[in-house]
């Protein structure tokens, strides 16, 4: 099976900013777009929680995307590029997003635990995701 939206010719900035128009109507505020050689990377963003701004970054991690373009045997080799590999990431991301906001709305989960392993961490300036996949278990603790 190819990956999804490998075919999409949307342009990243366009669907970066599909996403900030959903994450607004939900309340997320204080957006920013890290970019790499003029094209978006990563969205950061903040989501009050009882007052506070938690601050959250999804990035769009094209190169795995890339990869993923050039095992299937199912794409053509011309979409297996750079260019088309932040097409195709921000358009999943994009559908994450919606999932998730779709889910936040059928009060199945808070906004805030939807987007969770996604929050920066002040201490480290990681992710919780990537903070808790270099200190294990002992996060936890």
């Amino acid at each position: 099976m190819a990956i999804l939206n490998y075919t999409t010719k949307i342009d990243p900035w366009k669907t970066v900013n599909e996403i900030q128009q959903m994450m607004a109507k939900h309340g997320i505020t204080h957006f920013s777009i890290t970019n790499e050689g003029g094209m978006p990377v990563g969205l950061m963003f903040s989501i009050d929680y009882m007052g506070q701004p938690l601050n959250f970054i999804l990035p769009c991690n094209y190169a795995g995307v890339l990869k993923s373009l050039q095992k299937s045997n199912k794409v053509p080799r011309s979409l297996t590029n750079k260019e088309q590999a932040l097409r195709v990431g921000w358009r999943i991301i994009k559908d994450w997003t919606e999932a998730q906001l779709a889910m936040v709305e059928a009060q199945v989960a808070s906004i805030q635990e939807v987007f969770m392993p996604y929050m920066v961490v002040p201490a480290t300036g990681q992710t919780l995701y990537k903070t808790f996949e270099n200190k294990g278990l002992k996060l936890l603790n």
